[in-house]
């Protein structure tokens, strides 16, 4: 699912980054992957989709690690770097800033798994 945007400027760069966020898209990187100059692909970029893809970028690694959280159980450190973050502390800087929750708050207040999971303690005593 791609970030929220008014509209798709290129589509092959946006599948690129909505493809694999973790991926080097570095603007001359995507242009060149797109076959467009750099130029030509930031206006076009920005004028079609209303943000620069250096921030679609960021708006889909952490859309991605979201998604992440709530599904599974991997921890954050793996998580960040699986979708693009490098460190945990990157991703928790970003999520503290776009979302005003750490990543483990967030993970505690929307997981999708189910509500409840036993610990050891509350298996052995049914």
């Amino acid at each position: 699912m791609a970030p929220a945007g008014p509209g798709r400027a290129d589509p092959p760069a946006q599948d690129l980054i909505d493809a694999d966020p973790a991926d080097d898209h570095r603007l001359g990187r995507l242009a060149t992957r797109v076959a467009m100059s750099e130029r030509h692909l930031l206006r076009r970029f920005q004028a079609e989709v209303g943000v620069t893809p250096a921030r679609y970028v960021a708006a889909a690694r952490l859309a991605a690690a979201r998604r992440e959280l709530e599904d599974t159980d991997e921890p954050v450190a793996a998580i960040a770097s699986a979708v693009g973050f490098g460190t945990a502390e990157s991703m928790r800087r970003t999520f503290v800033r776009d979302l005003g929750t750490p990543p483990d708050d967030y993970r505690r207040r929307f997981t999708r798994r189910s509500p409840h999971h036993p610990t050891p303690h509350e298996e052995h005593a049914s």
